[in-house]
């Protein structure tokens, strides 16, 4: 009998793998020190920064006999996963359930989806299992109970570099209705909307403009919120996630400090609320509140000021950022 497994995953927005920052010294005795926590020493200390690879939303493993292959699914996310099923290049192959299909793994959740095997035991058999994974339920409904808060600390101003369908990166269905805003690094990030932490990636440095490669390497927290959309806060500084996946949060709550890192030109924090319609990604307009408590909509080279809009700000020239 000849069996040909072949597993496509095809990976929608991955996340970070963990990873730990290394400090190094070396003692009066010329013994040098490792240790993943900073040393209180007066001696000279290294720092090693991790290099970290984009990790999947999926794990899959396979369990029982060749005959009869049960394929196994978690979800690494504190969210809900969509996951389509589907059988390429099959021959002399059947399902339990019938693929394709469409499945929904809940939060930190491993179970079977799928048991394949042959539809005639005696001949050989063949196929592919593409797996395509998007964040979130599928036909969630934006719909916020108030304008969000501006992510950002009380004090301080900070200018709009691109806001929705900006040309320089806010082209495509998962970021149109984003907005970059210009910041030092380290400012703090305050969560927009109350939720849960969904996801999270922090141990990337560096940027840049190729977008096939430093677009999966911003340091991030993705949040769910209670009518199933995601805010995602990005590009945020190396270990700037000071939440942790499956943590509640407030709107206000201090999560992160900004960052240049991923696909991006300076330092800035680019935020965007999420919808999965139909197993894709797709950014939905949203609003800020104002310090009145009206609701306006960011545009590009406006000045924001603490948690409100600054009065009679005029536009200014767009600042590109990722």
């Amino acid at each position: 009998m000849l069996i040909k497994f072949l597993l496509a995953l095809l990976l929608a927005l991955p996340g970070a793998a963990s990873a730990q920052t290394i400090y190094s010294y070396t003692d009066e005795r010329g013994i040098t020190h490792f240790t993943d926590r900073k040393p209180d020493t007066g001696v000279e200390v290294r720092v090693q920064r991790a290099t970290r690879e984009p990790e999947a939303f999926l794990d899959v493993r396979r369990t029982g006999p060749d005959e009869a292959p049960v394929w196994w699914f978690r979800n690494r996310t504190q969210g809900p996963l969509s996951v389509r099923l589907a059988l390429a290049e099959a021959e002399n192959v059947v399902s339990e359930p019938e693929l394709p299909g469409v499945f929904v793994l809940e939060g930190g959740v491993e179970r079977e989806l799928v048991t394949i095997g042959a539809l005639e035991p005696h001949r050989s058999w063949r196929y592919q299992l593409q797996t395509e994974t998007v964040p979130g339920r599928a036909g969630a409904r934006h719909d916020p109970d108030q304008p969000y808060r501006l992510p950002l600390p009380p004090e301080g101003e900070f200018r709009v570099g691109q806001a929705f369908g900006g040309e320089f990166s806010h082209n495509e269905p998962g970021s149109y209705y984003a907005v970059d805003i210009s910041m030092p690094i380290g400012t703090p990030i305050h969560a927009a909307r109350s939720g849960t932490v969904m996801d999270k990636a922090r141990w990337f440095s560096g940027s840049g403009t190729r977008r096939e490669y430093h677009g999966q390497r911003a340091n991030f927290v993705r949040i769910l919120h209670e009518d199933g959309s995601m805010a995602v806060y990005a590009h945020l500084d190396y270990n700037g996630v000071l939440v942790r996946p499956g943590q509640p949060v407030r709107r206000g709550q201090v999560i992160g400090r900004s960052g240049n890192t991923g696909f991006s030109t300076g330092p800035h924090l680019h935020f965007v609320i999420q919808v999965n319609r139909d197993m894709e990604l797709v950014s939905v307009p949203f609003e800020f509140e104002a310090a009145d408590g009206a609701a306006f909509t960011p545009r590009a080279g406006q000045m924001l000021a603490g948690p409100a809009i600054r009065p009679n700000s005029r536009p200014a020239a767009r600042v590109p950022g990722g």
